[in-house]
């Protein structure tokens, strides 16, 4: 059976909505009214000391809230294709909580210095071993037993986020122009600028001058068709998701804030860690792409999980440094970029690891525990310095 042509795509799915097509009901399906179920409740509680019970459902439209948030950015990201489903979703979610992290930051307390190096950081090992490591593993269990993707592609890409982590995250705990581990205010300008820069690069080289090294392949290496399974949604219903998708991220972010207390309250009670706070929220944050990763991983579209990994882990740099530089500006109080020494060996072993697994385009179940086992020193480590 043949691939479609664009020809026999327009005739196999007919005319767009608003030209003569049944228009969907969109309004009675539970991936509508749950954000805005969602929205409501976040405005409901926002700046108010939640009990126990209203916490609880919060949490209940959090969990919703994700799991609608995957559902819409599949929808658009089978309209607009690979890669640029993956860009909607990890740019709309670190937009979002840059918001979140300078409202944090702007709010003081003794965490607001090392507060935006936490969440990063945290960003970066959930996205580069946590998502990577799943994805590969739900790749490799359902029957393919190798995992293939576009090497240059991923390999660009992680060569950007390791870039990133280490201009941002590794040289202020060896700068001598500042006390601890900050950077000077011109230190810090340079490294905005030069993380938005590269941002830029790499999103003009992923959309559109080497495209085809961030789409989905098949065993053989040969590109993956995105329509040979399903017409593409017409433009209403992507319109209707990409409107939807905003409100569920804002939704998913901020109950995340709402629930931050009740977190900070169990982590001060436990006398664990304050990290342990911004990595809690960072998993929260990070769960709409955690799942979509997984979706098309079982799907046998591993290019486009390592894009939501990689890519959301340099949107997360790219986009947060610039930000809180420029917040830092009205800001009082140090601003503590430089990782602790520990964490320093867990970005090192990170980075070497992940070179190895995306060289050869082809992973194995081993390369998956690897990852995860990262992933696993990292979550024990940050309960237990």
């Amino acid at each position: 059976m043949g691939t479609q042509t664009d020809g026999d795509r327009g005739r196999a799915t007919g005319p767009e909505p608003g030209d003569g097509a049944a228009a969907p009901r969109p309004w009675r399906q539970s991936t509508t009214w749950v954000p805005l179920l969602a929205l409501a409740v976040l405005a409901l509680g926002w700046g108010r000391d939640l009990p126990g019970p209203a916490v609880a459902v919060v949490g209940l439209c959090l969990v919703g809230a994700v799991l609608s948030a995957v559902h819409h950015a599949e929808v658009v990201a089978h309209r607009v294709g690979e890669p640029f489903g993956s860009l909607v979703l990890a740019v709309a979610v670190t937009v979002i909580e840059v918001g979140l992290i300078v409202m944090l930051m702007a709010s003081g307390g003794d965490k607001a210095a090392t507060y935006a190096r936490d969440t990063v950081f945290a960003a970066v090992m959930i996205t580069c071993n946590g998502i990577v490591g799943l994805s590969l593993l739900a790749a490799t269990l359902r029957g393919r037993r190798v995992a293939v993707f576009n090497a240059e592609g991923s390999g660009g890409a992680l060569a950007t986020v390791t870039t990133l982590a280490t201009t941002t995250l590794v040289l202020p705990a060896f700068t001598t122009g500042a006390s601890g581990p900050e950077f000077t205010g011109a230190q810090l300008t340079f490294a905005a600028v030069a993380s938005l820069s590269l941002y830029g690069l790499f999103v003009t080289v992923q959309t559109v001058r080497h495209r085809d090294y961030f789409l989905p392949v098949t065993t053989e290496g040969r590109p993956l068709d995105p329509t040979a399974h399903a017409p593409p949604p017409s433009r209403a219903a992507t319109g209707w998701s990409l409107g939807l998708l905003m409100v569920a991220l804002v939704a998913v972010v901020g109950l995340a804030k709402l629930a931050s207390p009740t977190i900070e309250s169990g982590v001060a009670s436990a006398g664990l860690p304050t990290a342990v706070v911004g990595v809690v929220i960072a998993l929260m944050v990070l769960l709409p792409e955690t799942l979509a990763a997984l979706r098309a991983a079982r799907g046998g579209r591993v290019q486009t999980s390592l894009n939501l990994a990689y890519g959301s882990a340099i949107a997360s740099i790219g986009l947060t440094v610039p930000a809180i530089a420029l917040v830092s500006v009205w800001l009082s109080g140090p601003l503590v970029l430089g990782l602790g020494d520990v964490h320093l060996v867990l970005l090192a072993l990170t980075a070497v690891v992940s070179a190895l697994t995306v060289v050869p385009g082809r992973a194995t179940l081993l390369q998956s525990g690897v990852h995860l086992l990262l992933f696993a020193a990292f979550l024990f480590l940050s309960f237990s310095p």
